[in-house]
């Protein structure tokens, strides 16, 4: 369990990230805010690729690798990546609901998940895990459209993808995955 939230607050370190892009493309605009982004992916690339290729082992982070990522890229790169694509692609308030589901959704479905989740419904995912994802996901959706001018169906509808999709992704990353989807689904549903 302490591998776990510490990985989560990891998770909650990189929305830090989300800030200062904020702040930059409030100075520099849109382009050079997602060039930060993309200059920060490619810091990790490079630690990634010391660590996967070189053999070499990260003091801090390697505490909070999960068995299947060591053989294979650590997370922050799928989110990176996700927030990368949903930022340029989707409308921000649309981005910033698939980002916030992805780090606090996937963080009450591992934590309530491992902690009171007996009963799977797939593979390792339990029951309590979806419900506790899937209602902070609902939360995150009221606190999107009480602050943007998105309508409450479109969030709420990302809610649930989000939290089907975080209990399907066993192999792939959910941190790729559910931004991206929850995201897809959203502008979808703008543009209808």
């Amino acid at each position: 369990m302490f591998n776990e939230i510490g990985r989560k607050i990891i998770h909650l370190l990189i929305l830090l990230v989300l800030v200062v892009y904020a702040a930059i493309e409030a100075q520099a605009g849109k382009q050079i805010a997602l060039l930060f982004l993309v200059g920060l992916l490619a810091f990790f690339l490079f630690l990634e690729y010391l660590r996967l290729e070189l053999g070499w082992k990260m003091p801090f982070f390697s505490l909070f690798i999960r068995p299947k990522e060591h053989n294979r890229m650590y997370g922050v790169i799928f989110f990176l990546s996700a927030a990368i694509i949903c930022l340029a692609v989707f409308d921000t308030a649309i981005a910033l609901a698939a980002l916030l589901m992805t780090t606090f959704g996937d963080m009450a479905a591992a934590i309530f998940g491992k902690k009171y989740g007996s009963t799977l419904i797939f593979k390792n995912k339990t029951i309590v895990g979806f419900s506790a994802g899937l209602i902070t996901n609902v939360l995150v959706a009221i606190i999107i459209a009480f602050t943007t001018s998105l309508n409450i169906y479109i969030p709420l509808i990302m809610a649930l993808t989000a939290a089907v999709i975080e209990t399907l992704a066993d192999e792939l990353d959910d941190n790729l995955l559910v931004p991206v989807f929850a995201g897809l689904v959203g502008q979808i549903l703008i543009l209808l």
